[in-house]
């Protein structure tokens, strides 16, 4: 037995120093090649692109690792010692490794192959996960071992805690513990229970089996082992224990809490990023910060969704989405949970249907009852132009099981569907061009076309301020008299010839430019261009910043067939907004590090009308607004900072200005009167067929673009104008942007008289003439005196350009 026992000892002893000595040889061999643990100060975590709003909101992140790095001081003590139970309980007296785990870890691999166990103290964690791979051999193993008395050597357990609980996978994409607390139970870490922390320590060993999503049976089985050996080392009571082990897995898969819902936004955010940074976007922990504004943001999404709404309940019912098995309510909230929300529109269950009350069953499992006047408006779709009968039992339109959509419109609960009919709007601020608002389409998971910014639909008469514009500039004034009567274009030979019509088909004769701004009428429009010619016409169309490619080289221009998008219509109605100037327009205020510094920043072309001197004038707004590193000395020298050209005489957009505002107060979008103010303007859009509507407005603070039409181009319907269709969108949003803001009435500026004038002709009225009104006009082109003939423009010709001198050539 003696002799058993010595020979024994000797082969320890020899073990231990041949161990020993080949633990030194490979100290010597390794070391020159490990990486300097210094590098842990300052590392750099792979951090997800977050884009926020102006004003600090999370609208998205972008990332294939989740991760929201923590100090120590943050992580709560009973999280540390469920890791500490589940990890390495001996940590706070190790050295960096622990020679017993270390020991079955080598036995492991002499008697099977492979390790199993691992042997890894939380600080040879560190080392694996920040400096080696996850390969499985001895040389990995060895190098783990030496960098983790490197790391013990140089920073503290706690430094040593804050890298390991930031870098750790726990599963579903997340990396680090505050992550998974988002991830796993949608909270902060804080505020995660005591079986909720020992859920989360127990995924280190293994992510995927203890998953408490995947495997929740196991999870359980790994938290109840982890609570356990919390109490036996002392960490919890026996109370806490008790009623810990009685939880239930509360653990389901939390998407990102964003502070506001804004993808379109997010997602041309996000393809900046990538075209400057590449795939580093998504690991660097950028943030960018844009310059949307989370309140305008939200307003103009409710808007978007409402008029969409709205118009689709005017056209009627198509039919429920489909019909769940039942009536078995598990079975139903176990559908309605993989169905997501979209927009506005929740998913739901029929359970019970009368005459006159729909019963359903909400995806949170709420039972709620939708009154006769929540479904009356769905009456049988027909056609664009035709409905069914009124609906007179709900039974016509449901059965139990049925499943729909269900929103809150106007304080109730009404039946719903998807619209199939899309929008886009976009909202700038005229002085800056910066994008405070951006809605590209209904629902962005259907479809990701952006159509604030892409493509380009005909914009109608939303063009029609243009022509007035150059109108004026050649000489017109708001009385000049054009005679809204029918005209014909001869076309080539073969080609029928072209009959442009009013959108009501009638005439008004004889009409001040005014009056055919405010009232829409095309005819005038297609005289003016006739007269103007189509070379002022695009050289007005090309100085305000739109592209020469979009313009048809034909009259068809005054009736606004180019195809634009709400973003190039919101910049050229900026210019009427601010007083005549470009900006263009940047959606990116800077964008920063994962320590918060700047690294890019815009310094947008601003319109200035107080001490200007010494700054430059842009030439190219567009190019100027772009994204510039915050270090470039050019920022205060040139091109940064510039001011905003004027592309308008200061009279002509004054005059432009008051004529847009009359369309609120008396013309096509007299509904905007809602508003109670007037120091709002714009002009509605339609084109042909009601195939698009527009309406595009502004108030000094904001201009807004809105577009309504099919992504597949087809009518609207009869009585879907631009004042119908897309005007209704702009009011809501405008009463939130606008809120707060006092009335602004800008005074004309120096060389702008008014005159009273006789209502009908024109002409400079006598004071005792009742049928007057008053005008503003040019000193130097004033109302012409009683008597004369007010359809001859006083035109100037400059460089070559036309002159108009005969009324018949507007007659």
């Amino acid at each position: 037995m003696r002799a058993l026992i010595r020979i024994t000892a000797s082969l320890g002893l020899t073990f231990l120093l041949v161990g020993g000595v080949a633990m030194m040889g490979a100290y010597v061999y390794l070391k020159p090649s490990l990486p300097d643990v210094q590098m842990l100060k300052t590392v750099q975590l792979q951090t997800p692109l977050q884009i926020l709003t102006e004003d600090g909101l999370l609208i998205a992140q972008f990332g294939e690792k989740r991760r929201d790095p923590v100090q120590i001081n943050e992580v709560p003590l009973d999280l540390v010692r469920a890791f500490l139970a589940a990890e390495d309980d001996n940590f706070r007296d190790h050295v960096g490794i622990d020679p017993a785990g270390l020991a079955r870890a080598a036995w492991e691999l002499i008697s099977t192959g492979q390790i199993q166990s691992g042997g890894s103290t939380i600080t040879m964690q560190v080392a694996k996960n920040y400096f080696l791979s996850h390969e499985r051999t001895f040389a990995r193993k060895f190098r783990e071992i030496l960098l983790a008395l490197e790391i013990e050597r140089t920073l503290t357990k706690d430094e040593i805690l804050e890298l390991y609980f930031n870098v750790i996978f726990l599963g579903q994409r997340a990396y680090g513990v505050a992550a998974a607390a988002q991830i796993y139970y949608g909270q902060d870490l804080d505020t995660l229970t005591l079986p909720q922390y020992a859920m989360i320590a127990g995924l280190p060993k293994a992510p995927s089996k203890y998953n408490p999503i995947a495997n929740p049976q196991r999870a359980l089985e790994r938290r109840d082992w982890i609570l356990g050996r919390m109490h036996k080392l002392g960490f919890i009571d026996s109370e806490q224990l008790t009623r810990a082990l009685a939880a239930p897995v509360t653990a389901r898969i939390h998407g990102i809490p964003l502070d506001l819902n804004a993808p379109y936004v997010a997602e041309e955010a996000r393809r900046i990023a990538l075209e400057m940074f590449g795939d580093r976007a998504y690991t660097d922990g950028l943030r960018i910060y844009t310059t949307v504004r989370g309140a305008w943001q939200a307003a103009a999404q409710d808007a978007v969704t409402h008029g969409l709404l709205e118009y689709d309940q005017r056209h009627g019912w198509r039919g429920i989405e489909g019909t769940l098995p039942g009536p078995d309510r598990d079975a139903w909230l176990t559908a309605l949970a993989d169905l997501e929300t979209i927009g506005l529109l929740e998913p739901a269950v029929v359970s019970g249907v009368t005459d006159r009350r729909i019963d359903v069953i909400r995806k949170n499992g709420e039972s709620i009852s939708i009154a006769a006047s929540g479904f009356a408006w769905a009456r049988t779709y027909r056609s664009v132009n035709s409905l069914g009968p009124e609906i007179r039992d709900a039974r016509t339109l449901v059965s139990a099981g049925d499943l729909v959509r269900i929103t809150r419109l106007r304080g109730e609960w009404v039946l719903a569907q998807q619209p199939e009919v899309e929008a886009g709007m976009v909202a700038l601020d005229p002085n800056t061009g910066a994008i405070r608002a951006m809605v590209g389409g209904f629902n962005y998971f259907d479809s990701k076309f952006n159509r604030a910014i892409q493509g380009g639909r005909q914009v109608g008469s939303g063009f029609k301020p243009l022509i007035y514009t150059a109108a004026l500039e050649a000489g017109m004034t708001p009385a000049t008299l054009i005679n809204d009567a029918p005209v014909v274009f001869d076309q080539t030979e073969g080609a029928t010839d072209w009959r442009p019509q009013n959108s009501g088909g009638d005439f008004l004769g004889p009409t001040r430019l005014r009056t055919a701004l405010y009232r829409s009428r095309n005819l005038v429009s297609v005289r003016l261009a006739r007269e103007l010619g189509l070379d002022r016409l695009l050289q007005i169309a090309e100085r305000v910043g739109l592209p020469s490619e979009a313009l048809p080289r034909d009259l068809s221009l005054s009736l606004g067939t180019a195809s634009l998008t709400p973003l190039q219509m919101a910049e050229v109605y900026a210019i009427y907004a601010n007083g005549g100037y470009r900006v263009g327009h940047h959606l990116i205020d800077r964008i920063e590090s994962a320590t918060g510094e700047v690294l890019y920043h815009t310094k947008p072309v601003t319109v200035c009308r107080t001490d200007c001197a010494g700054r430059p004038v842009s030439m190219d707004p567009l190019f100027d607004n772009r994204l510039r590193p915050a270090t470039s000395t050019l920022i205060d020298l040139d091109l940064g900072g510039s001011i905003a050209p004027r592309v308008l005489d200061a009279r002509i957009q004054f005059l432009m200005d008051d004529m847009l505002r009359d369309v609120i107060q008396v013309g096509t979008a007299k509904r905007a009167t809602s508003l109670g103010r007037r120091d709002i303007a714009g002009k509605t859009g339609t084109t042909n067929d009601q195939v698009d509507a527009w309406f595009n407005g502004y108030h000094p603070s904001v201009v807004a673009s809105v577009w309504v039409g099919f992504d597949q181009p087809k009518t609207l319907g009869r009585a879907e104008y631009g004042g119908r269709a897309a005007l209704p969108i702009w009011i809501e949003f405008m009463e939130t942007a606008l809120a707060g803001q006092p009335e602004l009435r800008p005074a004309p500026p120096p060389g702008i008289i008014s005159a009273r004038i006789h209502a009908d002709t024109g002409v400079l009225a006598g004071a005792n003439v009742g049928n007057a009104i008053r005008e503003y006009f040019l000193a130097e082109n004033p109302p012409p005196s009683p008597g004369s003939d007010n359809s001859t423009p006083i035109v100037s010709g400059q460089d070559g350009e036309r002159v108009i001198t005969s009324p018949q050539q507007l007659f």
